[in-house]
Order: C-alpha cells, then structure tokens, then sequence
C-alpha cells in the first residue's frame, strides 16, 4: 500500500474517474441481473460498447469495470451486486505505469494520462519490484491509495530443535512456554477508554460531538494493529533465534463457543486474537518458522507434571495449583507448556525435543 500525493486538480480527477468507473459497474450489474449474464466474456460483449459510449471510459478500464463485476458476481449469483461510488478500481499495467527513479505513476483519469507522485517506507519500496498483477485505486479518509500485490521470497523452513508454545489471551495478550508474559493491561485500558468516550459523544449528539467521533473512529482499531504487529515480531524473532516452531491454539469459532457475563462481553468481542494469530502466520513464513496450530481444550487445565485434567486445577485466573500432585505456577504459562507439549508430535523436522 502506497499513498500518492496527489495535487488538488488531480485529486478531483481521481475522484471523477473513480464514481464514473463504479458507475458503470453499477451500469454493468443492472444488465447482468436483468439478464441472468455473470460470466465475464458474456458481459463483455453484452456491455462493452455501451460502457465506452455512455461513461467516456477507456477501452481497458471498460474491461476491467466489466471484470469487477464478473468477479462480484462469483461469489453469489443470487443477489444483484452494488458498487458503491467511492470503491477501489483495479488498474492494470495498460493504464498504470511506476517510475521508481522519481516516485511517480503515471495512471489513466478522465482528463487523461496524469503524473502523480506517492510516498512509501524502504521496505515497501524494494517489494514494488516484484510488483505482480492489477493495482487497486483506494480512496480512504479523502487520502488516495495504490495497493499492489507483491511476490516476496519464502525461506525454506528452518529445522526445529523444539517448540515454542504460545497462549493467547484476554487478560494477558500472549505468554509463552518459556514464562515471557506480555500484559494487555495497557490495550485494555484503551480500549475502555474509548468505550467510554464513544458512549458519552453519541448520547450527546451534537454536531460537534459527531465531528468528534469521526476523528476518533479507528483509533483503537489501528493502536491494536500496532501492538499485534509488534508483539508478532518479537515472537517471531524469539522462535527463530532459538530454532524453534510456534505452536498456536486453534481458537476459530471461539466467540460461539465461549460465553461470558454481560460486563466481559465487549471484552470479548473487541479480542483481537485472529489478527495477532495471522500477523504470526505470516511473519512466521517470512522468516522460515513454522507455525503448528493444537486442540486447545482444556490446556489450561491440565497438569504437566502428572497430567490430571480438572476444573479446579484452575483456581483463579492467572493461578494454577493441581488438585492431585500439588504443582502449582502461573496458568498462562502451564497452559503455553501444554500447547507446545502438545505440537511436539505434529512437528516437522525435528532435530531435538525440548525437555
């Protein structure tokens, strides 16, 4: 993702071509519903020429106006598909061209081919070089956007001498089988705090405490990336520098599962789990570390010494002291220890177990 820099002239070309072009999607789905036409080479030729004479499009962002509803409609044939009028527009490399030695694109509008601009970190700019496939015009808080497809090289994975297990949670985002915690005290505070805040604007109702809650939306939502970024990272390193796989519990459909009092419910659902776990992922893949996904029932229950599985076991949130040996420790890490117990058998290429 790339943001371009547009100049105030251009910037209203951007947001011309970018309604024109939903527009005709909108123009294309109307016909393919009325005529029960999904597939894109029918479309083509059913709308194709009254796209370029009614909308003033180019002929290639005709055809891709035409392809983006032929994919809408891929997913589900039995709803007429809507385009919004600000949605993103795939672009091509007929109709969009970079020059990395100045930090321009030159991208087809309305008024004609334009030379805009964009900014991007170092590392965003080495992966535009394996640049692969169509490019997205994204409009996003009046800010314009390129977002490409990069191919970037997958290391072979590493051989692991053992696992490092990790248990995510509410009260402390992640511990590890080595002991690390890392407290969400500070994301929840945010989060509360937030809560607080948006509750108290929309009971006031101003226009002014509107304005206010439209600065505000996505804060919380981006400051939560943030740390599952930077908590994924030092996972990610930690696995990597003591050659070891990461072992996750497989916590899909957690939310239907679990149920809680009213006062942990948006708690609950404000858990940002599935991010944290897919910033893992991919880290993890760029990185050659393997990620082992477990059964997570009753991790937190059992004993790792003698084994026994008990309620009781677990006698407070962060305390864990077996009903039947007496072995007692903090319950994020004994349930970490469990899951990475428990992904020793499905690891790939194992030299060394843990002990």
């Amino acid at each position: 993702m790339v943001k371009l820099l547009p100049s105030p002239p251009q910037m209203q070309s951007l947001r011309r071509t970018l309604e024109v072009a939903n527009a005709a999607c909108e123009f294309v789905s109307q016909h393919a519903w009325q005529t029960k036409t999904f597939k894109q080479y029918d479309l083509h030729h059913l709308c194709y020429r009254d796209v370029r004479e009614k909308f003033s499009l180019s002929a290639q962002m005709a055809v891709r106006s035409i392809a983006k509803v032929a994919d809408a409609y891929k997913l589900d044939e039995k709803r007429k598909r809507k385009f919004k009028p600000k949605g993103s527009v795939a672009y091509d490399d007929r109709i969009l061209s970079w020059r990395m030695s100045d930090s321009t694109v030159s991208i087809w509008t309305l008024d004609g081919r334009l030379r805009i601009p964009f900014v991007c970190g170092e590392p965003q700019r080495e992966r535009l070089k394996t640049r692969q496939g169509e490019t997205d015009l994204v409009l996003f808080r009046d800010k314009f956007f390129l977002s490409a497809t990069c191919e970037v090289e997958q290391p072979a994975p590493q051989d692991a001498e053992g696992v490092l297990g990790i248990d995510l949670g509410v009260v402390n985002l992640a511990t590890d089988s080595d002991g690390t915690i890392h407290s969400s005290s500070h994301i929840n505070h945010v989060r509360h705090r937030h809560r607080r805040l948006r509750a108290k604007l929309q009971a006031k109702g101003t226009r002014s405490a509107k304005r206010k809650l439209k600065r505000l939306a996505g804060q919380e939502a981006r400051f939560a990336k943030d740390v599952n970024h930077m908590l994924s990272k030092q996972i990610v390193a930690k696995a990597k520098d003591t050659k070891r796989a990461i072992a996750l519990e497989d916590l899909n459909g957690i939310r239907q599962r679990v149920t809680v009092r009213r006062p942990q419910r948006a708690t609950l659902h404000s858990w940002s789990f599935f991010q944290l776990r897919a910033f893992l992922t991919y880290k993890s893949k760029m990185a050659g570390v393997n990620v082992i996904l477990v059964d997570p029932r009753n991790t937190s229950r059992t004993c790792p010494v003698c084994g026994c599985v008990d309620k009781r076991n677990r006698s407070s949130q962060s305390r864990f002291s077996c009903v039947s040996c007496d072995y007692a420790g903090h319950a994020d890490t004994i349930a970490a220890t469990n899951i990475s117990r428990r992904a020793v058998v499905n690891l790939p290429n194992v030299v060394a177990l843990c002990g």
